[in-house]
């Protein structure tokens, strides 16, 4: 019994050791946790280019990292850059429009507004109502929400900040992980098989295979329609096409849809009355925000062997549960746990 006991006592010990010694250790590298994740999906995601352009460079790596590397700063750091470089610059006429504002008040709402179904009528009231208030009334209704706006301005500037210096941790991660990709693999599988076996390692090899669906169905599509979306803008002459384009590939990775930017280029084509163009780019529109009901669903479904339900719900239920990092991990879970169960099943059953 004493035997019995002492041996509790030590299991018991030890294992509160570990717990602690991996508490902290993710505790010191919290700094680097969600910057870790997301260039681990990347890399998932884009190692066959990388290995096709490797076998281009004669299987050298180095060149193959190195276009990469500057591949992801292109489309991740340079444009969000180039956003905060175009808001600097057009401060001055920003600070020029709300001066304009403060002295002359709103001008009328034009007539089109009032044809509007359902809230046409109310809104171009409303806004009839601000113009006819002159500027003294404009600025007593904004008033009490300056200081709150500004603050909220100040804090998105700073967002903006740390979002490049978030970018830039995540692409030099990636070249961390391009270089020895092969390294870190071989440990996640032997993690895999020393936790279940086969079985561990089929997990871990599944779970990349997921990743690269997501990937390739929601980076593709959302490329495609900002693509698309941004050649409408561009034609329909549309001010800071190229802004809007960079604006509109986040909210499509995001799960938001293109819509979000093309629906108020619209109206403000419509406002500015441009009403042939403004017809055109909403029948634009309309059809690039539906290409992802088609082409996402038969990239996921060519990236990975799994039902599309499943990689849906993972995208969506993630995307809600983790933010935008779960797009990528909520397909992830979903996709492992499915597996598992499912051979868990079939060890008793068998195959149906």
């Amino acid at each position: 019994m004493t035997e019995i006991s002492r041996d509790l006592t030590r299991t018991t010990l030890a294992i509160f050791f570990i717990l602690g010694l991996l508490a902290l250790s993710l505790w010191v590298l919290r700094p680097f946790l969600a910057a870790t994740v997301w260039a681990t999906m990347l890399v998932v995601a884009t190692w066959p280019l990388l290995k096709s352009l490797e076998a281009r460079f004669g299987g050298r790596r180095a060149p193959a990292v190195a276009v990469m590397t500057i591949a992801l700063l292109l489309l991740l750091v340079i444009p969000l850059w180039a956003a905060i470089g175009i808001i600097v610059e057009n401060s001055g006429q920003v600070a020029e429009i709300l001066r304009n504002l403060a002295e002359n008040g709103l001008p009328q709402p034009p007539h089109w507004i009032a044809e509007i179904p359902f809230v046409g009528a109310r809104l171009a009231q409303s806004l009839a109502t601000l113009a006819s208030d002159g500027s003294a009334g404009l600025v007593a209704k904004l008033t009490p929400y300056a200081a709150e706006s500004g603050k909220w301005l100040l804090a998105q500037v700073g967002g903006l900040g740390g979002t490049v210096i978030h970018f830039v941790l995540i692409v030099i991660i990636c070249a961390i992980l391009y270089s020895s990709g092969e390294t870190a693999a071989r440990s996640v599988l032997r993690f895999g098989r020393r936790l279940a076996a086969d079985r561990g390692e089929n997990s871990v090899i599944l779970a990349g295979q997921a990743v690269r669906a997501v990937a390739l169905g929601v980076g593709i599509t959302a490329i495609v329609q900002s693509a698309l979306g941004g050649i409408g803008l561009a034609v329909a002459g549309v001010p800071f096409a190229s802004l809007l384009t960079a604006v509109m590939l986040m909210l499509c990775i995001a799960q938001l849809g293109p819509g979000l930017v093309l629906l108020p280029a619209v109206g403000w084509m419509y406002w500015t009355g441009e009403g042939g163009w403004a017809t055109a780019l909403l029948v634009w529109s309309l059809a690039v925000g539906s290409l992802d009901n088609v082409l996402r669903p038969i990239l996921i479904k060519r990236g990975a062997n799994l039902p599309f339900l499943l990689i849906f719900a993972g995208v969506i239920g993630g995307l809600i549960s983790f933010g935008l990092i779960g797009i990528f991990v909520g397909p992830v879970i979903l996709a492992v746990t499915y597996t598992l169960l499912q051979a868990w099943i079939e060890d008793e059953l068998g195959k149906p």
